[in-house]
């Protein structure tokens, strides 16, 4: 049904590449809006999981991501001090493929697939505001041109217009925490799998990328001095160092290596109460903007791109297309968005009964039950919105 239609998609993130792609090969005519001069990301790391794993699969890309990001093996919870295992989920089934991806190999990937399937790319086109007016949607660009559009997905980010144009405003609140970003180059011989030391108030992730050629590192604090919301400020890589100073020799000596970190606060924003209205749709962080302590940010963004485009292609009623699309992702969003709000306090149990109960029962669990562990989190990654 989408064969010749004309589709808008705002944003060049991975929810709008995978977005734009996924209409084209089911013959729309897409032109896509970007913002920025150029398809760019930040050098930082994602974690796609097998629910991810299988639109990319879907959209005929997962061997060339594969080629670039192997598979991963496991993920190691560990004590923060001495550094000892408190518990491992084994990513070892053959049918649930879990990688780690330098985001920019999986934005450049998607690019070019877009391309090559006739997508339009727009760059430098930064929209302002976005009105509904019946099956119109109108942009105003940042250089004052009206543009009226048809069906239109908005990926367009943390600060939508779109999403203001179907919700009021919402107000995020600042969470207590903040984290960094750093990657830094390696010599290859970090294993395949991402390990969560886990401290009081705070908690780092580590996984290799490329090869082992990079190793990706997300640290998290709790605090009470806020920080701006955003990727690209940056911090002196000493303050990343002190605030786990405390943590294990294996830590300490990684942060000492950093030359580059980025800091940003965290902010728990609402998911949309609305997320279409006439012809346009909201998509990726516009709709659900998450806290990183799930990895399932980059997941639901493909997940949302293949529901939307499923439903407008199943359903010649755009309107009951988009309704399908918003009844099938809201539910299951929400859920992931509190679940990775709830993670971070099983990550910064303070020393005391409650901690050592966790992970006495972490460690219990690993001999005894381990496949009762990692059912916990079933429902997110062994989801497949393809086959649905």
């Amino acid at each position: 049904m989408l064969l010749g239609q004309r589709v808008t998609v705002i944003g060049g993130g991975i929810a709008g590449l995978a977005a734009a792609l996924a209409a084209a090969l089911r013959g729309a005519e897409v032109t896509l809006l970007e913002q920025a001069p150029g398809i760019t990301e930040v050098g930082a790391g994602i974690q796609v999981s097998p629910n991810g794993w299988a639109v990319l699969k879907a959209l005929g890309l997962a061997e060339d991501i594969a080629a670039k990001a192997p598979r991963s093996r496991a993920v190691r919870l560990r004590d923060f001090r001495r550094g000892a295992e408190v518990f491992s989920f084994p990513l070892t089934r053959e049918d649930r493929p879990w990688h780690f991806v330098h985001r920019a190999d999986l934005v450049d990937t998607l690019a070019d697939a877009a391309r090559a399937a006739g997508v339009r790319l727009r760059l430098g086109t930064r929209v302002e505001t976005v009105a509904i007016d019946g099956d119109e949607t109108s942009l105003t660009l940042a250089d004052g041109t009206v543009e009226t559009h048809g069906l239109t997905l908005a990926a367009d980010g943390l600060s939508s217009p779109a999403r203001t144009a179907l919700n009021a405003r919402s107000r995020p609140y600042f969470t207590g925490q903040v984290a960094w970003r750093a990657t830094l180059p390696d010599d290859g011989s970090l294993p395949a799998e991402a390990h969560v030391f886990m401290g009081p108030g705070r908690h780092l992730v580590r996984y290799p990328l490329r090869q082992g050629r990079l190793v990706n590192i997300v640290a998290v604090e709790e605090r009470d001095d806020w920080a701006a919301e955003g990727w690209h400020h940056t911090d002196d890589p000493a303050n990343l160092a002190r605030a786990f100073a405390d943590f294990c020799p294996e830590v300490r000596d990684l942060l000492a290596r950093v030359g580059t970190a980025h800091l940003w606060g965290l902010f728990r924003h609402p998911v949309a109460p609305v997320w279409t209205g006439g012809r346009l749709a909201l998509l990726g962080d516009a709709a659900h903007p998450t806290l990183p302590f799930l990895a399932q940010g980059a997941n639901m963004a493909l997940e949302d791109a293949w529901v939307l485009v499923r439903c407008l292609a199943e359903d010649t009623d755009t309107a009951a297309a988009l309704a399908a699309y918003a009844a099938l992702r809201r539910p299951r969003c929400a859920r992931i968005v509190q679940a990775a709000e709830d993670n971070a306090t099983a990550y910064h149990l303070r020393p005391g009964p409650l901690r050592f109960a966790a992970h006495s029962a972490l460690r219990l669990a690993a001999r005894t039950a381990p496949h009762l562990v990692t059912a916990r989190f079933e429902w997110v990654h062994g989801h497949d919105v393809t086959k649905s």
